[in-house]
């Protein structure tokens, strides 16, 4: 994989293509950053050490033009991602690209947003700044571990300002939660099954070894059923995560964002 830029568009891209196959043993090598022809050398002297399928995000037509020759000379397979979507969106947009370099990583008010999204998420991580807590764009809530500040972060990444609230046995929810209007509250939760062996490796990796109600099934049950009890109360929208990657429950919470956004336009 060979970028101009940070290569985050092109990882994400032949990844998404790598997963529809099964019980392959891919090597991939990554060269980021390649703006000039003493990169793109050194890049092209590890290809032909090294020969595989090539593919590519180069803005520069000469650096482009240099890439495909000696892949042509290697016999490889060289492959612009880029280059049919902006084929099609010059003949749909009726302009020209730009070919500038990192665009998409420019520090435009789109990027200070996403960094002032990320700060707050930050600081309102596990229950933290509750007089505050208004101010998100989302919050999240469950019971302990169920993914809440790692989809968060996410989502801060995506420019969205989240925050979470912890919901623990015998604690009543803070109100800054219950009370919260502007922003969506979702309810995460997990199966019970899946949730105490989530929190026994937890327990594992830190050297606890105790038995606890923390782990303990019957409570987890009965800790899970009052979540949800809590949340069908209030009329959140609930999402199961017990098989959901972070990027699903981010992805269906800016779905529901979408929708309020909609409705209530």
């Amino acid at each position: 994989m060979v970028s101009d830029s940070t290569g985050e568009t092109l990882n994400a891209m032949v990844t998404a293509a790598l997963a529809q196959f099964d019980d392959v043993n891919v090597q991939v090598h990554s060269y980021a950053l390649v703006r000039s022809e003493h990169a793109l050398g050194r890049a092209l002297d590890h290809i032909a050490i090294a020969p595989g399928l090539v593919f590519f995000t180069l803005a520069n037509e000469r650096l482009r033009s240099k890439l495909v020759a000696r892949c042509d000379e290697l016999l490889l397979d060289c492959i612009d991602i880029l280059e049919g979507p902006v084929t099609s969106l010059r003949q749909f947009l009726g302009a020209s690209a730009t070919h500038k370099v990192g665009r998409q990583h420019e520090m435009n008010q789109r990027y200070l947003d996403r960094i002032e999204a990320l700060d707050f998420t930050i600081q309102h991580d596990d229950g933290q700044s509750l007089d505050t807590l208004d101010n998100a764009q989302v919050i999240l809530t469950g019971a302990s571990r169920t993914s809440k500040t790692p989809t968060c972060v996410y989502l801060a990444i995506r420019g969205v300002r989240a925050a979470n609230v912890p919901l623990v046995p015998g604690v009543p929810a803070p109100p800054a939660l219950l009370n919260a209007r502007g922003p969506l509250v979702v309810g995460l939760w997990v199966s019970p099954d899946r949730l105490v062996q989530v929190r026994r490796n937890r327990l594992t990796s830190m050297g606890e070894t105790r038995n606890s109600t923390y782990i303990d099934i019957d409570a987890v049950r009965a800790e899970v059923a009052a979540t949800k009890q809590l949340f069908e109360r209030h009329d959140w929208p609930t999402i199961d995560v017990s098989r959901r990657s972070i990027e699903e429950t981010a992805a269906t919470i800016l779905n529901l964002l979408t929708e309020r956004a909609e409705t209530t336009a």
